[in-house]
């Protein structure tokens, strides 16, 4: 009997202040496809951490416990702007996005790739209403104000909160297929905006 491919591991960052959509939209789909993908949530430490709108999610493991992930997700929030002053939070993104087929960040967790110099020579997105601080991390990035997501190689960044689900689902079918994608937004009801550029949030 053949043994079962292996499914594919989604790893979600938490850290105080983070976003909820953020990271549990974008997970929401992954996890729609239960015979493909393992999610496993990651931080600094397990246990409990609060989110910027005050409920807590709880992280499985530590930094430290994971040796690779195949898909890295990193969520916005109030808590980058305190985050991106932690050295060894970053090096440990820096760590697993090197053993990653794909990262992605959603609203401002685009500032972690940024100071980690992940973003370095990339076309990337962030959130139009915190646009300057993510750039700010980041001066050697190609900063895109109109986009709804972006790929850049193995690196997506989504816009603001609800694009993560927009990325989400085309990260989804940049690894399996359009058909895969489209299931996962059928079974969320979610409308998937497929076009990057569409982005009636970015300024006039």
């Amino acid at each position: 009997m053949a043994a079962s491919p292996r499914k594919l591991v989604v790893g979600g960052v938490l850290f105080p202040g983070f976003e909820l959509l953020d990271i549990f939209g974008p997970l929401e789909l992954f996890g729609l496809l239960r015979d493909k993908v393992e999610i496993t949530l990651i931080g600094e430490q397990a246990g409990p951490v609060p989110s910027a709108q005050g409920p807590s999610a709880i992280i499985d493991q530590a930094f430290a416990q994971v040796e690779s992930v195949d898909v890295l997700l990193i969520p916005g929030g109030f808590g980058v702007r305190q985050v991106v002053e932690h050295p060894e939070v970053l090096e440990s993104l820096k760590r697993l996005h090197a053993g990653a087929q794909f990262t992605a960040s959603i609203c401002t967790g685009s500032a972690l790739l940024a100071r980690a110099g992940l973003l370095d020579g990339r076309k990337a997105t962030t959130n139009k209403l915190s646009f300057d601080f993510p750039v700010a991390q980041g001066p050697r990035v190609d900063w895109q104000r109109r986009a709804r997501w972006v790929e850049a190689g193995n690196i997506f960044t989504a816009s603001g909160v609800s694009a993560g689900m927009d990325m989400a689902l085309a990260l989804i079918q940049r690894i399996w297929d359009r058909s895969t994608a489209k299931r996962a937004a059928l079974e969320a009801e979610y409308i998937w905006n497929e076009d990057p550029d569409h982005d009636p949030f970015a300024p006039e």
